[in-house]
């Protein structure tokens, strides 16, 4: 009888250990999420691959701590073996479901601890719902989950600790999805976001402690006269106290239709928004043709997608983006145009660098010492009119008017690399990082990252100690 309990008792609480939050414990390795939408036509998935570092989005996910010498960066990970089938049913080699985690490289040892679940997604699979974050002037961290639609809050953590991944404690939820936090010292947050109220609206909200918020504020909602919806993507910066997005715009709230770029920004954390000028605009922007608009696409039936923002000497505001017809992939849709759009000062520049295969290859863009930089994904294998592929350096020394492939950072590779994310005030090594995955089937999804030579680390997938260095990669 006295086994009988005891073997019982064991058993329930292995049941029981399975089925508890992961919320900060520590994953043995850096495993990233694999995810496909499972919007199908003749040449694969919409999008689908190693998503750990999705979207474009969610900015930022990484930033460097010149007081610790440390860069902290969060991202959508697994725990290899733990599935769930509560959200794909009859499906349970579908894969490993999400973790929303914290990872931290310290520049004065070269090695990464262990990374911290943030928060355990408990059977979600979908990278949508991945994390962005923020650090204040203390050396606190902030962890901005995305919600989902309106089915699932956003939420927000803060570590235990300044400069600390060991534990995350939970101080906010609601309904924010594509996370944009940024930290201004002294006056605290103003977090760019959208709401799904018909369909993808933008808005932002301020905090001086990021536990108390003020209301939700609309920023953009364009229709056309007979629309009954709306929708817009953004994509955001910051230099100093001035924070800019550019955004796109959905006809009829069809994403599949995304098209036009626009752009908003403030300099007194939200009181008024303006032009580049400095023009005020009353948001929200309601009109397609409205005083936000800065490059028409619409009439030419083209998509685009914007993938990150950057400023040069002057402090004029720079967008990457993506452009082309058709939102399936495919020859029938052709290659995407790679281009930058910038304020000279005077007016909008528009300059194109290269093509790639997929609408949502994605890379980063960096301006220093008169050099423009984009890593991206624009070499198409291993796996072509999938996301992502071999990534190149591009460089640019006339502001963008030309540009040359400096290098391609890699080759030869089993499975295609995407959504390349810059560390924000990123420094060598660690200045910008990814994940690779196969988007055609299910796959192991590595991490890694690269610094200003192209030189590549491949983050530990497994983890014996609980600091390790990364691995080299000979390309």
């Amino acid at each position: 009888m006295k086994r009988f309990i005891f073997i019982f008792t064991f058993v329930f609480a292995v049941i029981s250990m399975s089925a508890q939050s992961l919320n900060n414990h520590k994953i043995d390795g850096y495993q990233s999420i694999w995810f496909t939408l499972g919007q199908f036509s003749e040449y694969g998935d919409k999008y689908s691959g190693g998503l750990g570092t999705y979207t474009a989005k969610h900015i930022p996910l990484a930033i460097y701590a010149p007081e610790v010498r440390k860069t902290f960066f969060v991202y959508g990970g697994i725990a290899e073996g733990r599935k769930s089938e509560a959200d794909k049913p009859g499906h349970a080699d579908y894969g490993n479901y999400l973790l929303c985690m914290a990872g931290c490289y310290d520049h004065k040892t070269g090695t990464v601890v262990k990374p911290t679940v943030v928060h355990d997604k408990d059977g979600i699979f979908d990278p949508h719902d991945n994390p962005a974050l923020a650090m204040d002037s203390d050396g606190y961290l902030w962890v901005f989950v995305s919600g989902r639609s309106r089915n699932r809050p956003g939420l927000i953590y803060k570590s235990g600790k300044p400069y600390d991944i060991e534990t995350f404690d939970k101080v906010l939820e609601d309904e924010r999805t594509y996370p944009q936090p940024k930290y201004i010292p002294g006056k605290g947050f103003l977090h760019l976001f959208t709401k799904y109220i018909g369909i993808r609206l933008l808005y932002f909200s301020t905090s001086a402690d990021g536990v108390n918020w003020s209301e939700h504020q609309q920023l953009a909602a364009i229709k056309r006269p007979g629309d009954k919806n709306s929708g817009h993507y953004q994509i955001s910066g910051q230099l100093g106290e001035k924070i800019v997005f550019f955004f796109n715009w959905h006809p009829n709230g069809d994403v599949d239709r995304r098209t036009n770029i626009y752009y908003l920004q403030t300099t007194d954390f939200g009181k008024t928004w303006t032009k580049v000028d400095g023009t005020p605009v009353k948001t929200p922007v309601t009109e397609v043709d409205n005083p936000s608009l800065i490059k028409e696409f619409f009439s030419k039936e083209q998509n685009v997608y914007i993938k990150d923002v950057a400023f040069d000497e002057a402090g004029y505001p720079v967008a990457l983006y993506v452009y082309g017809t058709g939102y399936k992939p495919g020859p029938t849709n052709g290659l995407k145009k790679w281009a930058v759009i910038r304020w000279n000062g005077k007016e909008w520049e528009d300059y194109e660098i290269t093509t790639s295969d997929h609408n949502y290859d994605s890379g980063s863009i960096w301006i220093s010492d008169g050099k423009w930089t984009v890593i991206a994904p624009t070499r198409n294998s291993p796996q072509s009119w999938g996301g992502g592929g071999e990534l190149v350096m591009w460089e640019s020394v006339d502001k963008g008017k030309t540009w040359n492939d400096a290098k391609q950072i890699t080759r030869n590779s089993p499975r295609n690399h995407n959504y390349v994310r810059k560390v924000v005030n990123g420094v060598d090594p660690f200045l910008y990082f990814w994940a690779d995955g196969n988007p055609a089937q299910i796959s192991l999804s590595k991490m890694y990252f690269g610094n200003s030579k192209g030189e590549v680390w491949e983050l530990p997938y497994r983890m014996t100690e609980n600091t390790q260095k990364p691995i080299p990669c000979v390309y």
